[in-house]
């Protein structure tokens, strides 16, 4: 069902109040509490079990005021957010001091969702709110109401229902903070589609031994609870290695890597929680091509499936 204006202003209150409130975004569902509120945001680390130096993304309106919180705005960042806010694109962009205490030094992960029920909670709300996956931390990433139930039920303050999500995958991440602009976590937004915008970016790359400035970066994520193998290769060889491994396994789940990528994307953790639920023991998938939103989709796959990556 989903949610009316009443819930949402109940919701805000929560928020307000410092409380937490799982919502829908048009990636995954997020948990949220007052980005000002230091407490409500330790809240969020403490249920979810998340590592205390992975950052939260705050989420804000279009008309939020970003000199509120954000120190410098290089005008590359400021380009994309004209290109894709509302939307799933989040900036890494220097902080203004004292304003949060929980991203990677002075940085902050901002983003303007686009999904009706996450904006009206935001502007109900009057503040910032900070918001995570809203599902255990290591778990595939909740993309409806059921995930968050299975996960946070009981946990959280109040759950907001706005159906699926239509992405499916956590937004695309862009570090402003460095010399050239750099893709920390790719999503929905492609590099393609930024450097149409603003140019040429650095590649994607991430330092596994410091304090990650974007979520998605340096612990185990996305994770079924069965064993996931990816097989890297040409696709006929993946696919052949793929079905020789699962005849080897007692209850496999084979992912269709056939539809097409916004499919396969919009039903990725979807499809890994209906494996677990299931009771497969074994999930086996076959690569695709990593140009465009496939980028996303591999970076997923390969932290879900963790050390169990074979090439043919």
């Amino acid at each position: 069902m989903q949610t009316d204006t009443i819930k949402i202003k109940q919701a805000a209150e929560i928020i307000k109040n410092g409380g937490l409130v799982a919502f829908p975004t048009e990636t995954v569902y997020g948990l949220g509490a007052n980005a000002l509120d230091e407490a409500a945001c330790g809240r969020i680390y403490l249920v979810k079990g998340r590592p205390a130096d992975n950052p939260l993304i705050v989420h804000v309106n279009s008309d939020f005021d970003m000199e509120r919180i954000v120190r410098t705005m290089p005008p590359g960042a400021r380009m994309l957010m004209e290109a894709f806010w509302p939307g799933p694109l989040t900036l890494v962009l220097k902080a203004r001091p004292g304003v949060f205490s929980y991203g990677f030094e002075d940085t902050i992960a901002v983003r303007v969702p686009n999904h009706i029920v996450a904006r009206l909670l935001i502007h109900h709300s009057g503040v910032p709110i900070a918001a995570p996956s809203a599902n255990i931390s290591g778990r595939p990433s909740p993309t409806t109401v059921e995930h968050v139930l299975a996960d946070l039920g009981g946990k959280v303050d109040m759950i907001l229902d706005g159906g699926p999500c239509r992405h499916g995958l956590e937004s695309t991440v862009v570090d402003f903070t460095e010399l050239r602009p750099k893709i920390l976590r790719p999503g929905s937004v492609t590099a393609a589609m930024i450097e149409d915008v603003i140019g040429k970016i650095s590649p994607e790359g991430h330092g596994e031994s410091v304090a990650p400035k974007s979520p998605g970066l340096k612990y185990v994520h996305y994770a079924p609870k069965a064993k996931m193998t990816l097989v890297l290769g040409e696709k006929e060889a993946a696919r052949a290695r793929v079905a020789e491994l699962a005849k080897q396994a007692e209850n496999p789940a084979i992912m269709d890597m056939e539809r097409k990528p916004e499919e396969i994307a919009a039903n990725l953790f979807a499809d890994l929680r209906r494996f677990d639920a299931e009771g497969h023991d074994e999930i086996f998938a076959q690569s695709i091509d990593e140009a465009g939103l496939g980028a996303a989709i591999m970076n997923r796959l390969k932290k879900a499936a963790g050390r169990n990556i074979l090439e043919v």
